[in-house]
């Protein structure tokens, strides 16, 4: 598996640099076309999950544990943390989302049945382990509904209302703008929340995080011990990376408003990583001056957390019943609503029981993408050399920009 996951990694950014230099000044434009900022929010909350709030207090400690995990010596734990969530791995979804956007109109080669059917197993199986995620770390987080360990019927039925939830908000577009927005703007009142209880409370000051922000300067030093796997968990996080990166390319393709092709990789790379570099600086700060979470805190964690969830699985559910035609014009809402509800509450709980692994579904996903470079070598290689511009039909208009800010 690791010499899988390496091959996929090296193709993708061999893949990238060709892109930057047959096309990097193409402007591209999605079928739905947004501004720049919308564009973005859509992006970040759509390609993260609950994972981004809850894990880093959870591995901190590890990566700082030198004696057990030595890999880890090369850098601090913090910029560790970044390495795994941001920045060079966000160019995973430029590369799809320039596919998605201007070479897939042209190939359709994910029109193809079976290869419909395996993208379709990736994205429902992605949607069950970011549910599952949310699952595993409530008892961490929400210690007060249980023994911080076990996980008791409370975390279930959250778990099951919020996937009723995103099933519900995945019946119309419009709440895709809302969601994003929201979860966006929720999670800048989180940091700046967490960060004043930090840095201004009784004998702290502001100028600490600048201290501890400088960190991650270690990262960029370090960039390429982060290209291929570092460890076992470095690979989950690469497998787990993959499995999203074709749906979110092409999901998000359609809002590209008219960057050009290095803007969008500038934009994929460089504006996420920025609320995420404050954020892990936040809490690496509570994590290395012993800062309690417990109480209030870890329940603002837990809501952003929540909605960011409930944002990914909206996007992921609509995605997956679009291109397998179960949409609610076919069946009706409430077909629809109990169907995928039961099918995302039975996956999510095949992956509690280990039953599923998300590294077999970033496999899958890595295969796509081989398989879509044959196609287009053996059958469309001409058409796709011809490229000059976004697909004809994917046009600016700035009426429906406005509409949708």
């Amino acid at each position: 598996m690791t010499g899988w996951l390496s091959a996929g990694i090296l193709f993708t950014f061999t893949a990238i640099a060709f892109v930057l230099y047959r096309w990097g000044n193409l402007k591209c434009v999605g079928v739905t076309p947004v501004r720049t900022f919308t564009f973005i929010a859509i992006l970040f909350t759509s390609g993260l999950d609950v994972g981004l709030i809850m894990f880093p207090l959870t591995e901190f400690a590890g990566y700082a544990n030198t004696a057990a995990s030595p890999e880890y010596g090369f850098s601090n734990p913090l910029a560790i943390e970044f390495g795994f969530w941001a920045f060079l791995i966000w160019a995973f979804y430029f590369l799809t989302c320039f596919y998605f956007c201007v070479i897939e109109p042209r190939v359709r080669f994910f029109d193809i049945p079976w290869v419909k059917f395996i993208n379709n197993l990736v994205i429902i199986g992605t949607c069950a382990f970011t549910a599952y995620l949310l699952l595993t770390n409530l008892p961490w987080y929400l210690p007060e509904l249980g023994d911080g360990e076990t996980l008791v019927g409370s975390f279930y039925l959250i778990v099951f209302l919020v996937i009723a939830a995103a099933v519900y908000s995945s019946t119309s577009l419009r709440y895709v703008r809302i969601l994003s927005l929201g979860s966006t703007w929720l999670f800048i009142g989180l940091i700046a929340l967490m960060w004043s209880g930090a840095f201004l409370g009784e004998g702290n000051h502001p100028g600490e995080f600048l201290t501890s922000f400088a960190l991650l300067g270690d990262y960029f030093v370090n960039i390429h011990h982060f290209v291929l796997p570092i460890n076992d968990y470095h690979e989950f996080y690469l497998f787990w990376w993959f499995a999203w990166s074709i749906m979110i390319g092409q999901f998000t393709s359609r809002f590209v408003g008219g960057l050009k092709t290095y803007q969008v990789l500038l934009a994929m790379m460089v504006f996420p990583s920025i609320p995420i570099a404050i954020w892990f600086t936040v809490l690496y700060y509570y994590n290395a001056n012993g800062l309690e979470t417990a109480g209030f805190y870890n329940l603002a964690m837990v809501l952003v957390g929540v909605l960011f969830v409930i944002n990914s699985l909206d996007s992921l559910i609509r995605l997956y019943t679009d291109n397998l035609g179960l949409t609610v014009a076919r069946f009706g809402k409430l077909k629809y609503f109990f169907g995928n509800l039961v099918a995302m509450s039975a996956l999510t709980l095949l992956f509690k029981l280990d039953f599923l692994q998300i590294q077999w579904v970033g496999a899958l996903a890595i295969g796509l993408i081989f398989a879509c470079l044959g196609y287009i070598l053996v059958k469309k290689f001409r058409i796709v050399s011809e490229i000059e511009a976004s697909p004809r039909d994917n046009k600016i208009d700035f009426n429906k920009i406005e509409m949708a800010n």
